[in-house]
Parts: C-alpha cells; sequence; structure tokens
C-alpha cells in the first residue's frame, strides 16, 4: 500500500494487520524481512500487543515461542535464530553460545512483563490461558530475578547492561565514552549485512560496531557464564530507561501474579520493584533537569541526555519531586518537531536526526513514554505524542524509526512493531 493512502483510522489499521501477517513465521514473527530474519526478543512481546487485537492465542504464543528458548539460569536472550539465514551478522556462529536451538547471549530491555499484563487484563481470561499466562509469569520471575543476581552483583538495586545491544538503543550517545574504551585491536576480520539492507548514514558506525563484535568475542571466550560476564566485561553502563522498563514489568508482574493466585511471585516481584525505585534516584541529574546513565568502569555519571532519562515517566510515583521536570523535558524536546519524541536531546552536538538511536523518533519509545504519561495524570501530553506517531505513519508508512523533524522513513520498512504500535494507538478511537 502506498502511504500517501493511509489518511484515515480504518486505513492505517489494515496496513498495520497486514504488516503482522506479513512478518509472521507461524509461532514467531520477525521484525522486517532482510535486514533481521530472526526473532527479537523485545520486538516479540511488544509486537503481541497488535497481534492480540485480532488472535488473542497467536498473541501469547509469540512470547511463548520466546520463552522456550530461556536459559537455565533464567535469560531470555535477545536473539532466537530459529531458521538458517547468512543474511544477518552476527549469526550464531559468533555467538556460539551451544545452545540447541542458537541464540545470542545477551538479553534485552524486559517489556514482557507489561505486555503479559496487559493480554491478560484485555482478554477472554479463560482457563486455558490462565495456564500460559502462569507459565509466562514464572518464566518473567525467573529473568527478572537473574537481571540482580547477575547484573547488580554490588547489590545496588539497579542493573548494568554489558552491551550496547541490550539496551535495545544500540547506538545511543550515552554509550559512546563507554564504548571507547572497549578493546578493539584483534577483532576477527567480519562483513556487516545491515549495511547492505539500509544506508550507512542511518546505522552506527565501523567505530561502534567493531566495539560491539569485540564485547561478543569476549563474551564467547568466557563461554557465556553470566556469574563471570559482569565483571569481566569493560562496559558497565547503568541506564535509567532499561531499569525503569525493569522495574515497570515488575510492577505489572506483582499484580499480575496476584490476579492468577502466584502470591510468592507477587511478593518478590513488588520487592524488587520497590526497591529498585529507591535507588532510581541516585540515577538524576539537577543539571540536565532528568535522569542520566552512570558509568560502573570509570565510577561516574554519564553526560548524556538520552531518551532513556525520559523514560523513569513510567515507574515515578505521583507527587515525585523530579515528575514534573520529567513531564517538562518530555514536553520540550516534542515542541522542537511535530513526529514523535526525538531519540536525543536536540541540542546536544551528536545528535543527528537520521542515525538510528542518536536522534529518530521510535513508536515504541513514544508508547512507553505514553504510558507513563497517562499514569502521572498527563493526558494532554500523551495524546500529543500519540497525534505525533499517527502523523508519521500517515506519512511515511511503518518504517523502523523516523527523522522526528520531517517524519522521513528510515532503517527497514514494513516494520512489525511499528506496526503493533500503531493498532495500539488506535485502540481507544476505534
Amino acid at each position: 500500500m502506498s502511504t500517501s493512502t493511509l489518511s484515515s483510522s480504518e486505513e492505517m489499521l489494515s496496513e498495520a494487520q497486514r504488516i503482522l501477517r506479513l512478518n509472521d513465521k507461524g509461532s514467531y514473527t520477525v521484525p522486517t524481512h532482510g535486514l533481521y530474519p530472526f526473532q527479537w526478543n523485545w520486538d516479540s512481546c511488544l509486537t503481541a500487543l497488535g497481534q492480540a487485537s485480532f488472535d488473542e492465542s497467536r498473541a501469547w504464543q509469540e512470547i511463548e515461542s520466546l520463552v522456550a528458548h530461556q536459559w537455565e539460569d533464567g535469560m531470555v536472550p535477545h536473539i532466537v535464530f530459529h531458521v538458517f539465514d547468512d543474511g544477518y551478522f552476527p549469526g550464531p556462529a559468533v555467538w556460539g553460545t551451544g545452545r540447541a536451538t542458537p541464540t545470542s547471549g545477551i538479553t534485552q530491555p524486559p517489556v514482557m512483563g507489561l505486555v503479559i499484563e496487559q493480554l491478560w487484563n484485555r482478554g477472554s481470561q479463560s482457563d486455558a490461558l490462565k495456564g500460559r499466562c502462569r507459565q509466562l509469569v514464572n518464566a518473567a520471575n525467573r529473568w527478572h530475578a537473574w537481571f540482580y543476581a547477575c547484573r547488580d552483583p554490588q547489590d545496588t538495586g539497579l542493573v548494568a547492561l554489558l552491551h550496547p545491544w541490550e539496551s535495545g538503543r544500540d547506538n545511543s550517545c550515552d554509550w559512546d565514552t563507554a564504548l571507547a574504551a572497549v578493546p578493539a585491536d584483534h577483532v576477527t576480520p567480519y562483513t556487516r549485512r545491515d549495511t547492505q539492507h539500509v544506508d550507512s548514514s542511518q546505522r552506527p558506525t565501523k567505530f561502534e560496531y567493531d566495539r560491539y563484535i569485540a564485547l561478543v568475542e569476549l563474551f564467547r571466550a568466557c563461554h557465556w557464564d553470566n556469574t563471570k560476564l559482569h565483571d569481566a566485561s569493560p562496559f558497565q553502563v547503568v541506564d535509567p530507561g532499561f531499569n525503569a522498563i525493569l522495574i515497570h514489568s515488575d510492577q505489572a508482574l506483582a499484580r499480575l501474579a496476584a490476579a492468577i493466585g502466584e502470591v510468592a511471585i507477587s511478593e518478590m516481584a513488588e520487592a524488587r520493584a520497590s526497591r529498585a525505585l529507591q535507588a532510581m534516584d541516585t540515577l538524576w541529574s539537577a543539571d540536565k533537569g532528568q535522569y542520566v546513565a552512570f558509568d560502573r568502569i570509570k565510577k561516574r555519571p554519564v553526560d548524556s541526555a538520552s531518551i532513556g532519562g525520559l523514560l523513569p515517566v513510567l515507574v515515578l510515583p505521583e507527587g515525585h519531586p523530579n515528575q514534573s521536570q520529567v513531564c517538562q523535558r518530555i514536553g520540550q524536546i516534542l515542541d522542537r518537531a511535530p513526529y514523535g519524541v526525538a531519540s536525543h536531546d536536540p541540542d546536544d552536538t551528536r545528535f543527528d536526526s537520521k542515525r538510528y538511536w542518536r536522534g529518530p523518533s521510535w513508536l515504541v519509545v513514544n508508547y512507553l513514554l505514553i504510558k507513563g504519561l497517562t499514569q502521572n495524570a498527563q493526558p494532554e501530553l500523551a495524546e500529543r505524542i500519540r497525534q505525533a506517531s499517527l502523523r508519521s505513519i500517515a506519512k511515511s508508512g511503518c518504517a523502523e524509526y523516523y527523522d522526528p523533524y520531517t517524519a522521513e522513513p528510515l532503517g527497514g520498512k514494513t516494520f512489525t512493531w511499528t506496526a503493533a504500535m500503531v493498532i495500539e494507538f488506535l485502540r481507544d478511537v476505534r
């Protein structure tokens, strides 16, 4: 369908459902053909929200197909390589995790908890689905416990990323300093595949990619032992956005577990969330008026104001002293452009409106901000973001991400989780 014809909610909805079906592989979806030919963790979970609008059972299956490859220690990997495809690098051989069905050896933002609560609350709540829900609740609880066991060895209450890919915001400016300190002199020669599908000006640089692969090779040399990787990694960054998602998912998990009778899990999830929320304010920057990342190697805050520092709006309780400043920052960034919240501070000299996570707008982040703002009694600002997102779709279709100034479609096209977010944004107006 030509993007110029997406002039009504009905046409947007029809196109979004078409894309979800286009990228459906039976039990899992791929983010988009060519660029991302496997199953990605948070993509799949957010995709399930869209699938539930027309096939409830298939939505649960989407997450079940991911959890089926949860590691014994509780980690849910960020990629599952269900089938062979040499169109993506790094593939299974580079990861070398030794799984029966190959997976990567790192994880991604844990949105599963918040998604399964939405699926349950909106769905039929049948006895059959209750059993499926209980299995996913147990899996999510094991995953969340893994984070604090393996990514917070000093028991600070907050977890660290060991690879930029874990953040979901791969080449964010937040990682620049920490990533530059990663040794990459002896990386095995490789050929990228992403720049064969997308203009290189919209993707991470070679400097960044060398260090991404250097970290993978280091972790592979450690045999993917998650009891050792944290201390072995030269990249240890505590991201407020990632931690906010984990806290929010634990809060959702606590409510859902209580609703289905899993009282012990509910209590564990609530305890984790409460403790982490108290620790979150150690990441507050009064100078920037938002939260910022913390570099555990250098033992100092990261001087970078990205969308990650605004995602704590997901978990800030009513009346929290930083709540109004975070909401104000979101509004200020949205004021700068009509097509969604930019992923980085437009006043930063590193801002790039077209390069991956260094400036473009992403509908999945807009969705999370809308959830947080709605919880924080900011319906007008939430509605502004929703409308900005839909304007991007109307103008440019379901792209991976967008120039926040022009809505130019960037990255992959016919993108699955973008389509799912369109369905979410249209839910209350259909």
